[in-house]
């Protein structure tokens, strides 16, 4: 469910504490605990002492410390992410089953698997751009990781992000064209979120790629990804909404121990790029 408008940040985070998300990920309430785990007086921004090296700073240099934050996390392996994404993509209305990021559909988590009509990992930063595979780091990365129906995933495939094509067969609102897709337009944010994260945790380190964000299409197998202008449209268009807020938590409390800073800090984005 995405939220209605007020602002797009103050109406994302004000939903927050209406669809049940851990309290730490419910932005503004006062007592919180911080994302280092300490207690803290009222504030506007429960995850300060985690983002405090990244405060005041903008493009490069905003980029760069919010590199060196979320570098430290842990890892998980391929095998383990058909569990994570049980957990940190459940249906809010059905704990049996997990939301498919480009279907929306809800489908039973037992329905994992290669079959036509089962649910497999849909690495939303394709794994041929930069060439890591399902490697453990990138390749196992939950925060770009998302449950995708079989078939829809193999239409997605590794292509670029972009408007227009023909509609998407059991993916409403998907569009896909020779070079290019375009997902509905409830996750066109979290789509450009989970890109950008990428872009900032992989830079060259930890014996990977560097992954950097373009505005063209057809990339291959570079270590790039588009188009940019576009992402930071759906960016603002289509802000983090509860179930991403969830998720994001959920990955830090449970699995990786990082977060994704611009699902805290959407406004960041163009901060940076």
């Amino acid at each position: 469910m995405k939220i209605s408008r007020m602002t797009p940040w103050a109406a994302a985070l004000a939903a927050a504490t209406l669809i049940g998300i851990p309290a730490a990920a419910s932005a503004g309430q006062q007592g919180t605990t911080t994302a280092a785990g300490n207690p803290t007086a009222a504030t506007t921004d429960p995850y300060a002492d985690y983002y405090a090296n990244a405060q005041g700073k903008t493009g490069p240099a905003l980029k760069s410390a919010l590199h060196d934050i979320i570098k430290a996390q842990s890892k998980v392996t391929y095998d383990g992410v058909w569990n994570a994404l049980k957990v940190t993509d459940q249906d809010p209305a059905n704990s049996a089953n997990v939301i498919l990021l480009y279907s929306g559909r809800s489908q039973s988590k037992a329905t994992n698997g290669g079959g036509a009509n089962d649910w497999n990992r849909e690495h939303v930063w394709a794994k041929s751009h930069g060439d890591f595979g399902t490697a453990t780091g990138p390749g196992t990365d939950l925060h770009h990781l998302r449950p995708e129906d079989v078939t829809v995933n193999s239409t997605r495939g590794n292509k670029d992000f972009d408007k227009g094509g023909s509609p998407v067969g059991e993916a409403p609102g998907s569009l896909t064209d020779a070079d290019s897709f375009e997902p509905r337009d409830a996750v066109k944010g979290d789509v450009a979120r989970m890109l950008l994260y990428m872009a900032v945790r992989y830079d060259g380190g930890d014996g990977f790629a560097n992954l950097e964000m373009n505005d063209k299409v057809n990339n291959g197998s570079a270590p790039a990804m588009g188009r940019i202008s576009l992402l930071k449209q759906w960016n603002q268009m289509d802000p983090p909404d509860a179930f991403e807020q969830r998720r994001n938590q959920v990955i830090f409390d449970r699995y990786q121990h990082n977060r994704n800073p611009f699902i805290d800090h959407p406004e960041w984005v163009d901060s940076i790029w």
